[in-house]
């Protein structure tokens, strides 16, 4: 018994049954989502700033703007009900697409509400994958499935180092169940 843990310990970095390793696997793995957060986050709140700052983007028509864009994915989308939502308002739905994605970037990227930000991006990703990406072939090809299955480790697991999540979570341990105060 003492020898499978010492053997299990060791195929984890140093984080056997008894708990976590000191090992430099073990600080690795404990660090293992931390560049995923970071490219999610950095890329949905880019991809925010960037709606926000195209006016085309944010046009019901013409050339480049999310209007042009519904009517030519209405009829290839999974569910074009939702493209039909969109439609009635696409200068509204760009905003509010825009402020999604800087809402969820700046959570992920400072981790605070950590799982609720990957809740919103994986929503957002998904929405998009059956909508403007579905009728994409090969589906590889299409970035919004591989966006949705990446925001799911985050999902499940939060941000629990290096975030405001993290900071708030030592502070409620340090001074009871208190946040302020």
């Amino acid at each position: 018994m003492v020898h499978a843990n010492r053997t299990i310990g060791a195929d984890l970095g140093g984080a056997g049954v008894e708990g976590a390793g000191a090992g430099l696997r073990g600080q690795l793995a404990r660090h293992a989502l931390l560049p995923l957060r970071l490219f999610l986050g950095a890329t949905f709140l880019y991809a925010g700033i960037d709606k926000l700052t195209d006016p085309a983007f944010l046009a019901a028509g013409g050339a480049g703007s999310l209007g042009e864009m519904l009517r030519q994915v209405h009829d290839a989308a999974a569910l074009p009900q939702l493209v039909e939502i969109a439609q009635k308002s696409p200068v509204g739905f760009g905003y509010a697409i825009a402020a999604g994605e800087l809402a969820v970037g700046l959570g992920a990227l400072v981790g605070l509400l950590g799982r609720l930000a990957a809740f919103g991006g994986a929503l957002i990703s998904l929405t998009l994958w059956l909508t403007v990406s579905w009728a994409t072939t090969p589906y590889y090809y299409g970035n919004d499935l591989a966006y949705l299955v990446a925001w799911i480790p985050l999902l499940l697991a939060g941000t629990p180092r290096f975030s405001l999540d993290a900071a708030l979570a030592n502070r409620r341990k340090r001074h009871g169940a208190q946040l302020f105060g």
